[in-house]
């Protein structure tokens, strides 16, 4: 479920341009709500982080996803000249990738630097071809071989599978804790009540 909401809010605010939603601000309530839930149910600290922890990362990995769908469904293309070339290998700010600033047949600037299609061999007065959204819901990008709604999608499935198993190990693991320790309080987030057991 929580899943299905991080990626669908995540969708949604992109299709829509609404930005809280789109930049994955969406996806961190239902990752902060998940939490609480798991809190709730004393699933187990270690096991409460680690799914907090796949939550916030689906929930950053979403907005490229959800950018990827609609341009995939929707978006347009358009040849672009290149301006300047940045980055590159040795330079971590862009994660090793060359960024090229562009403009439009028009000549007006795009706001956002292309990387995909920008090389090591690209050079000013280059054209390529970007992908842009109709309705400006989303920032163009680079034109890429065989980019489809599904394939963006699953750029997401190792991090939804990761956070499938792991709610699914915290709540056995409350589930077990609650019949072992059936009636006693639990002594804070996690952590179930001790049980002393004394003979006479």
């Amino acid at each position: 479920m929580t899943v299905a909401l991080t990626v669908g809010v995540t969708l949604a605010g992109a299709w829509y341009g609404v930005a809280g939603l789109a930049d994955g601000e969406g996806g961190l309530v239902c990752a902060a709500t998940l939490t609480l839930y798991l809190c709730a149910v004393r699933a187990g600290r270690a096991l409460i982080g680690i799914v907090a922890l796949l939550g916030v990362c689906l929930a950053f990995q979403a907005p490229q996803a959800a950018a990827g769908m609609v341009l995939a469904e929707r978006g347009r293309t358009e040849p672009v000249v290149v301006t300047s070339v940045e980055g590159g290998p040795q330079t971590p700010s862009a994660r090793g990738r060359y960024l090229c600033s562009v403009i439009d047949q028009d000549g007006a600037p795009l706001k956002s630097r292309i990387w995909r299609g920008c090389g090591r061999t690209t050079r000013p007065g280059d054209t390529l071809t970007v992908v842009y959204d109709s309705k400006g819901s989303v920032p163009p990008r680079g034109r890429q071989a065989r980019a489809s709604a599904a394939g963006s999608l699953r750029e997401l499935a190792p991090w939804a599978a990761a956070l499938v198993v792991g709610c699914g190990a915290a709540v056995v693991r409350s589930y077990r804790l609650s019949h072992t320790v059936s009636g006693m309080p639990g002594q804070g987030c996690g952590e179930p009540g001790a049980v002393e057991v004394s003979s006479r």
